[in-house]
């Protein structure tokens, strides 16, 4: 496994791996998730590379840039037992140089829900991965559906700026009790982790309604946010049935919908979400 900050070092790398390459974006603090992304990109891919950047550009004011979890050696360790070639490193300096001054804005897609909570965040987002995606050239770049809207909003990128890669969507992987795996959930003290399985529990009871032939997405929020209203620990801020590719708010849940939510565990915030 070959390891590097450098931009040039990278690029090196990556001409000496032929064949399909395929490439997985991290912010570090890696977990079986992570690891899931990685199992099925060496599945499908002669050669896995993945990034670890916290990126300072995702962050909106007041966020948690200065306390993300940072973990690089346990990270490293666990990315050569699972047999990754490439990983790159780069600190700020190296992604945003001195007079750096370009970003990519995705429009609508980026505007609801985690848009309107966290404005810029997806300008970051879409910046950084593009960015990471002219480095590694990679054929298939890997991201997990917990993340549902920044998978919309980068297939919608993808797809407008005529990028040559596919992105592959991995399911959500869940700790026993059904709590989505996140390296935020390190922040979680033992009553709010308790708490926090309340997420999982009311998307499932909606889907349940779902199954049983409920349409009314109202009704489906509601069943959610009142299931969350429960426990006091958690406060939701969004509860959402929308159209899986557009985020447009659906008055009729029908099959394929994308039911997600955001709330605060404690101070920690979380999302998750369920297609129905």
């Amino acid at each position: 496994m070959r390891v590097t900050e450098n931009l040039s070092e990278l690029r090196t790398i990556r001409r000496a791996l032929p064949g399909v390459f395929g490439l997985i974006p991290t912010m570090g603090a890696l977990h079986e998730g992570h690891a899931s992304l990685i199992r099925r990109a060496r599945l499908e891919c002669d050669h896995v590379g993945v990034s670890i950047f916290v990126n300072p550009t995702q962050f909106v004011p007041g966020e948690d840039l200065s306390k993300y979890p940072r973990t690089i050696e346990k990270d490293l360790a666990l990315l050569g037992s699972l047999g990754v070639d490439a990983v790159w490193t780069p600190t700020p300096e190296v992604m945003y140089p001195d007079g750096y001054q370009t970003w990519i804005a995705v429009d609508k897609v980026s505007r609801p829900l985690e848009g309107a909570h966290r404005p810029g965040h997806f300008c970051g987002v879409a910046t950084v991965v593009t960015k990471l995606l002219h480095s590694f050239t990679p054929d298939r770049a890997y991201f997990g559906q917990k993340d549902a809207q920044q998978v919309a909003v980068l297939r919608r990128m993808v797809a407008d700026l005529n990028f040559s890669v596919e992105l592959v969507v991995c399911p959500i992987v869940r700790e026993p009790d059904g709590l989505a795996m996140s390296s935020r959930n390190a922040y979680l003290g033992p009553q709010e982790r308790n708490a926090a399985t309340v997420l999982y529990r009311a998307l499932s009871a909606a889907k349940a309604r779902f199954d049983a032939g409920e349409r009314g997405a109202e009704a489906l929020r509601d069943a959610v946010g009142e299931m969350i209203a429960a426990e006091p620990l958690v406060t939701a801020q969004y509860v959402s049935v929308a159209d899986p590719d557009t985020l447009e708010e659906l008055p009729e849940a029908a099959s394929g919908a994308l039911l997600s939510l955001a709330a605060c565990v404690g101070e920690t915030r979380l999302i998750d979400n369920i297609l129905l």
